[in-house]
């Protein structure tokens, strides 16, 4: 179910950026393709080299049938599990918060033994930057083969995102008609 739940979530951020793929806030879905789920307690695996910066949002996708995800104001509650007193507590299954502030957000399980297992989430939020595109260097070893070696545009084109927007939109409706029984 939670997979489900991730594919709504990428289609929906995908719809949401309308193509502007380029420079955007990034949607990060915590877990990865299997979301917040107690068999995959290694949350820290999954956000080690990943940059959340200020203007970025998080999603969770779990069952509710396992408890809940409480944000929670300190490292002492996030290390002894303690969600008597959250910040937030999310209860819906598919719930997003946005990264609106510098700072380290702590973010555990609402059950005590998947939090004691390591379901849990600490990030730090970084004041936000534009995020390096990637280029490939071009390199010149003649005078004519630096004019001939003239570089590409750096974003894809508006026909790409429209495509790629369309793709994943298909998808969307055909999972929407499978899930409906149509």
């Amino acid at each position: 179910m939670a997979g489900l739940k991730v594919v709504f979530v990428v289609l929906a951020i995908s719809c949401s950026l309308g193509g502007n793929w380029v420079g955007a806030q990034v949607h990060h879905v915590v877990g990865g393709d299997r979301g917040w789920d107690p068999a995959n307690s290694d949350l820290t695996s999954w956000s080690s080299g990943k940059s959340f910066m200020v203007g970025d949002t998080i999603w969770f996708a779990y069952s509710a049938a396992h408890g809940f995800i409480a944000e929670v104001n300190s490292k002492e509650e996030f290390d002894s599990c303690d969600v008597s007193n959250p910040i937030r507590m999310f209860k819906d299954g598919l719930d997003s918060t946005p990264m609106d502030k510098e700072g380290l957000r702590y973010f555990t399980s609402s059950n005590p033994e998947s939090c004691k297992n390591g379901l849990k989430l600490h990030i730090q939020v970084v004041p936000h930057q534009d995020r390096p595109q990637t280029v490939m260097p071009v390199v010149a070893t003649s005078e004519i083969s630096a004019l001939a070696a003239a570089e590409a545009p750096s974003t894809p084109s508006g026909s790409a995102h429209l495509g790629s927007s369309l793709v994943l939109l298909s998808i969307g409706f055909a999972l929407l008609g499978c899930v409906m029984g149509l």
